[in-house]
């Protein structure tokens, strides 16, 4: 339920349906397999094309098994996908049986990455029951995501710069840290950096704790009602972190992009 990863890789964030953005994704970084991938979860649900958007990934996963990774995020998860749109996607254009079959895939999803040694990456966040790395890889799988725990925290929790330790998340799944457990997490690991995905950020990513961690938000203009830009970062060989930004559509252009139905990826 650990992968051990290389860079050079980009690290994408929630995609949640948005097809179209995914691809200008690929246009942006390159499309496998000229650069490696790590997408960190939440890749279906609240948007209008999940299906399209899962299968691509998938695909890519079949075809550059070396270069392209897919992490678990909470909505790769029957109890979340069957309320925020999956199912009823599945449902409208397919059958329930299709569902059951993402549901099986999901439940057999790896939670968290770690970089070169040093770059941990997992969608939601850390978790007080975390002690050593050895505790993810040994998860079993099939697994559904618990209501409470480790695997729980790594799909759910959340940073919350106005505490110190541990705190209630507003989710009412998991919980918060402050910038101090951040820090103490980097230093009794060995770890430069914490990268996470799990909630809009305005600009695409956000860091905090001084940089230790950081939030990657890979869909632009979230379900429609947010002016966020999304994100996506590059990491090299040296472990730099860079970051390409998918700025907000306007308006008009969002209409249009919502109406060309045609979008595809390219035919190697």
């Amino acid at each position: 339920m650990l992968l051990e990863l290389e860079a050079p890789i980009k690290i994408c964030g929630d995609i949640h349906g948005q097809y179209y953005d995914l691809l200008r994704l690929f246009e942006y970084g390159g499309f496998p397999p000229d650069s490696n991938y790590l997408f960190l979860g939440d890749n279906v649900d609240r948007g209008k094309q999940s299906l399209e958007t899962i299968c691509l990934l998938l695909a890519y996963k079949i075809k550059y098994p070396e270069n392209f990774f897919l992490l678990r995020g909470n909505h790769e998860s029957a109890a979340i996908n069957r309320v925020y749109g999956f199912y009823d996607e599945c449902k409208r254009r397919y059958n329930i049986k299709l569902w059951k079959t993402f549901t099986d895939c999901f439940n057999c999803l790896p939670v968290a990455a770690i970089i070169d040694e040093r770059i941990l990456c997992m969608h939601g966040g850390i978790s007080p029951e975390l002690s050593h790395m050895e505790q993810i890889r040994r998860f079993v799988r099939p697994t559904d995501v618990p209501d409470s725990g480790l695997l729980n925290d790594l799909l759910w929790a959340d940073p919350d710069k106005d505490i110190l330790g541990w705190g209630e998340n507003d989710r009412g799944v998991s919980f918060t840290f402050g910038p101090d457990i951040a820090t103490q997490f980097l230093k009794r690991h060995d770890l430069q950096l914490i990268c996470r995905a799990h909630q809009v950020v305005e600009d695409g990513y956000e860091f905090f704790a001084k940089r230790q961690l950081v939030t990657i938000f890979s869909a632009p203009n979230y379900c429609g009602e947010f002016d966020n830009a999304g994100a996506m970062m590059s990491v090299d060989e040296t472990l730099m972190c860079s970051f390409q930004i998918l700025k907000p559509a306007e308006k008009k252009q969002r209409y249009a992009q919502q109406s060309a139905a045609g979008a595809q990826p390219p035919r190697n």
